[in-house]
């Protein structure tokens, strides 16, 4: 019981990251000069470099270890299209999400590999936690800003981070309790995210961090490659 305890606690400060990341983006406001919408659009490509680095070195890993390459074409192919009919559908509605989709899609199933890799062992699952914490960071800032952008009001859209933050609790007990044994499974849900993440990176991510007549915004995306290959080199 204590371990499910510490399990559930890594995972929620690891996820309530994210919605630091939104109050920051809160008190940073709109992007009024040009150095402000050079900090934010670098920010963009921080944030989409980290999720690049959760496929190349947190989930991808899984699935080519334990899929065959039937089943890894498959699972990560059918994240993909899920997440462009849902995409879609969105953007026919008039909303954007693609950062927040990004977020639960990266959180959720490494939340759900927390939980599984604790029972084994207690250091790897707390650097994963941290790892997870730095990714967190931008994008609930990113997240934030999205939401703010689309029409909704500040306090809905931190109250909606908040509430994210919960989920890994939940996801990582669930992984603790029912994936420790089910590599299979757990290997297919981190390849669909994989997918899911790499087409809303280059569909929606990706585009938002350029800016016309300035070149250092895209170093972002460098950075946070850089913060996920070291976070991978840490947890080995």
């Amino acid at each position: 019981m204590e371990e499910v305890v510490i399990i559930a606690l890594a995972s929620w400060l690891a996820g309530i990251a994210s919605f630091i990341g939104g109050v920051v983006a809160m008190f940073i406001g709109t992007a009024e000069t040009e150095g402000r919408q050079e900090i934010i659009h670098g920010t963009v490509a921080f944030g989409g470099g980290i999720l690049v680095a959760a496929v190349a070195f947190a989930l991808v890993p899984e699935g080519l270890s334990s899929l065959s390459p039937v089943v890894l074409g498959i699972t990560f192919c059918a994240g993909g299209l899920t997440f462009c009919v849902l995409d879609i559908i969105i953007s026919r509605s008039g909303g954007s999400k693609a950062q927040f989709m990004a977020m639960l899609l990266d959180f959720v199933p490494e939340a759900m590999a927390l939980g599984a890799l604790f029972g084994d062992s207690h250091r790897t699952g707390m650097l994963l936690a941290l790892f997870i914490g730095a990714q967190n960071l931008p994008e609930g800032f990113n997240a934030y800003r999205e939401s703010i952008l689309a029409g909704a009001k500040g306090k809905v859209a931190l109250v909606t981070l908040l509430a994210v933050s919960l989920l890994g609790p939940l996801s990582a007990c669930c992984g603790y309790l029912f994936l420790r044994d089910q590599q299979t499974l757990t290997a297919s849900i981190m390849s669909a995210a994989s997918g899911g993440i790499l087409y809303l990176v280059f569909q929606d991510i990706a585009p938002q961090a350029k800016m016309r007549c300035h070149w250092t915004p895209p170093l972002g995306a460098v950075l946070g490659f850089m913060v996920g290959m070291i976070g991978k080199q840490v947890l080995g």
